[in-house]
Parts: structure tokens; C-alpha cells; sequence
């Protein structure tokens, strides 16, 4: 593993911390354009995402840094789009409360095992699952669909993924041997 803190994964990550202000700001009081401009926005972000993880393991150069920022960053674009929805009135505050507490909950247990061992658990298969299922569900809450039953149901399901990544990421796992 590369120890090297800021190089270009790292640099990709950092930058989709732009999103966040974007997000927020379009979704003061967005039209129908700007809705399909932050769409456009949001997905471009997040495929940064998976861009960022693959350089890191194709280039030899993951980071306790990057390990520790991706998942922060990823929670930054989730949560930045759902709260400005709650103002908007689409989706409940309630919804993006069980989504918050539950990352909250993981970023805190996996930054607690770091600080003693040193090194930052990554993301299981279960909380990247979670993160394509919130992915979608904010691009389909933010499009101007003249349906918007897809975007709620898309949502709720996010938040049973994302309480179903979280268990699977507390929760012992069998331990071979």
C-alpha cells in the first residue's frame, strides 16, 4: 500500500467535495433545467467515486488518507441533496434522519478500531451496494419526472439498503478456522 497522502485518487476525491455547495446551492429553488443540470452534476460526481477507488488500486496507490476521506466525502454528497429534498418537501425528515444516524454510526465505529490499530477499514460490498441504491434514488428524487412515486420508492429502499449495509458492517462475521 502506497503511505503517500495526497496524490491523484486522493486529488479526485478532495475535488468532489465541489459537488456539495453545487448541489445546494441549484436546489434552492431549481427549475426544470437546473434539476436535469444537477442531475447531470450529481452523477458526474459520484462516477468520480468509483473513479477514485480504481486509480487508487490500479496505480498501487491507496492511503489511509484516501481510505478515511472517500467514505466522508461520499456521506457529504448523499446527505447535501437529501436535506435540500427535505426543504423541498419530497421526502420526509424523518427518512434522511435513519440514513444519517446509521453513517454516523459506521463512520464512528470505523474511525474507533483505526485510531488504535492505525489503519482505516474500507467499504464492504454491502455499504457499496448501499451507496449505488442512494445514488440513484437522489438522481431520481432530483429529476423533474412527472412520476414521482420512482424517486419516493427508490428512497425508501435507500434507507433499507443503508440500514442493511450497516448491519452487515457491525454485525460479527464467521471467522474461519
Amino acid at each position: 500500500m502506497n503511505r503517500s497522502a495526497i496524490n491523484l485518487p486522493t486529488w479526485i476525491t478532495i475535488s468532489r467535495l465541489l459537488g456539495v455547495p453545487i448541489m445546494l446551492y441549484g436546489l434552492q429553488s431549481p427549475t426544470i433545467a437546473t434539476r436535469w443540470i444537477l442531475v447531470a452534476v450529481f452523477l458526474v460526481v459520484a462516477g468520480t467515486d468509483w473513479l477514485d477507488g480504481y486509480l487508487a488500486r490500479r496505480l498501487n496507490q491507496v492511503t489511509e488518507l484516501g481510505k478515511f476521506l472517500d467514505p466522508l466525502v461520499d456521506k457529504l454528497m448523499v446527505l447535501a441533496p437529501l436535506m435540500s429534498l427535505v426543504e423541498l418537501g419530497q421526502i420526509p425528515a424523518w427518512g434522511v434522519f435513519l440514513i444519517l444516524a446509521r453513517e454516523l454510526t459506521i463512520a464512528g465505529w470505523r474511525v474507533s478500531p483505526s485510531m488504535q490499530s492505525g489503519a482505516v477499514p474500507g467499504a464492504n460490498l454491502a455499504g457499496k451496494i448501499k451507496t449505488v441504491v442512494q445514488i440513484a434514488a437522489i438522481a431520481l428524487l432530483i429529476a423533474p419526472l412527472s412520476d414521482a412515486r420512482w424517486g419516493i420508492g427508490m428512497f425508501w429502499l435507500s434507507v433499507v439498503a443503508t440500514w442493511w449495509s450497516g448491519a452487515m458492517y457491525l454485525l460479527p462475521q464467521r471467522r474461519e478456522g
